[in-house]
């Protein structure tokens, strides 16, 4: 078979490129530049003096335009809205498997990356998308807004290898990936520090929410001062009121903008309090922080949008997983779809009480096996 193999120059894409062409396939070597090339460090010399060893085509793909356009600037967008949005997955959706998997079927019959993720046949389901083998690298949740039939033109030869294992192999064979190093969290992010990042798009225009109150959850407010009446100009009508926030609480501190803040979060808060306090919501109505102790932290319930339906619900098990984050085994939890105001929603129940998600992350819903059924954003 004539495979288009993405390589990116790190360990696991030259490990693709290279078992596929061991196993006797034609493979062409395909990179995205989802980025302007760099004054240093450019792997694509490396790549193409790699490929040209081999007797490996490379193809140089330009999708920066592509790139900013369906995932940088939705990412900055989704801040303003107070928001965590999760840029690899929606990379994978519109990217990796939009724009370059229909590239990659331009030079080849299929296409195949180095993703921590199983394309298996279920005897119910038909080919679906299943955990990888690794269950510390498995991307299968960075998949999960994919739809089934993108990922039904795709090979993954890392399925059932683990890291090291690939690592000892290519070391077996005298190979060095031309990008030894693991990749950066968000790779258009530098120093991973997206916060820098957003001040600096806040700087050239974007509209970042600014400070607010910060409402410590379930405690009494304090009594108000008495109001001295003020006199406005004559004629003048009255500023209308501020919207207030739906938790009741007291009023500790202001916060410096809910997008510096996500659900669960405990350090950096800068609001010092007699007792460890968390992040419990970001309300963008009223622009308030609330957040409260440890024991009020656990919710029983959320909701997801944007629906990605791999498998017929009818045909779903009765016994069902959720990840609502990356770093997250999955969690026992009932999922029912309904039809809401935009289209199709899940509503999910966790079996036992978990920290909350953030808006803007990814929810995958799994079987027991591991096989992906659906995949949302989270409300």
């Amino acid at each position: 078979m004539n495979i288009t193999v993405a390589i990116s120059g790190g360990t696991d894409s030259l490990f693709a490129l290279l078992s596929l062409r061991e196993a006797g396939h034609s493979v062409t070597a395909l990179h995205a530049r989802f980025l302007p090339a760099p004054e240093s460090g450019d792997p694509v010399p490396a790549m193409r003096e790699l490929c040209s060893s081999l007797g490996v085509p490379l193809v140089v793909a330009d999708l920066t335009q592509d790139f900013r356009a369906s995932v940088v600037e939705p990412f900055a967008l989704e801040h303003t809205l107070a928001r965590t949005p999760n840029p690899c997955a929606l990379c994978n959706r519109a990217m990796k498997f939009g724009r370059l998997l229909d590239i990659a079927l331009e030079h080849g019959e299929a296409f195949a990356t180095g993703h921590y993720a199983a394309l298996a046949g279920h005897p119910v389901y038909g080919p679906a998308l299943k955990a990888g083998a690794d269950s510390g690298k498995d991307q299968s949740y960075f998949l999960a807004l994919v739809p089934l039939e993108r990922l039904r033109r795709t090979l993954f030869p890392l399925a059932e290898w683990k890291k090291d294992d690939i690592r000892a192999w290519l070391r077996a064979r005298g190979f060095e990936p031309p990008i030894p190093a693991e990749s950066q969290e968000i790779c258009f992010i530098p120093h991973d520090d997206h916060y820098a990042w957003l001040e600096q798009r806040r700087a050239e225009g974007l509209a970042l929410p600014g400070p607010g109150p910060v409402i410590l959850a379930g405690a009494e407010p304090l009594p108000e001062k008495p109001k001295k009446e003020r006199r406005g100009r004559k004629g003048s009508a009255a500023a209308p009121p501020l919207p207030t926030c739906s938790v009741p609480g007291r009023l500790i501190a202001e916060h410096r903008g809910l997008w510096q803040y996500t659900e669960g979060q405990r350090r950096g808060l800068r609001i010092p309090w007699s007792e460890p306090i968390y992040v419990l919501r970001r309300e963008l109505a009223s622009n308030t922080l609330v957040v409260g102790p440890k024991h009020l932290l656990p919710v029983d319930s959320c909701s997801a949008r944007a629906l990605n339906l791999m498998v017929p619900p009818a045909l779903w098990p009765d016994r069902l997983f959720v990840r609502v984050r990356y770093h997250q085994s999955p969690i026992p939890a009932d999922v029912r779809i309904k039809e809401g105001g935009n289209g199709p929603c899940m509503d999910i129940r966790f079996h036992s009480p978990q920290q909350p998600p953030a808006p803007g992350q990814t929810a995958a819903v799994y079987d027991a096996e591991g096989f992906v059924l659906a995949g949302g954003i989270l409300d």
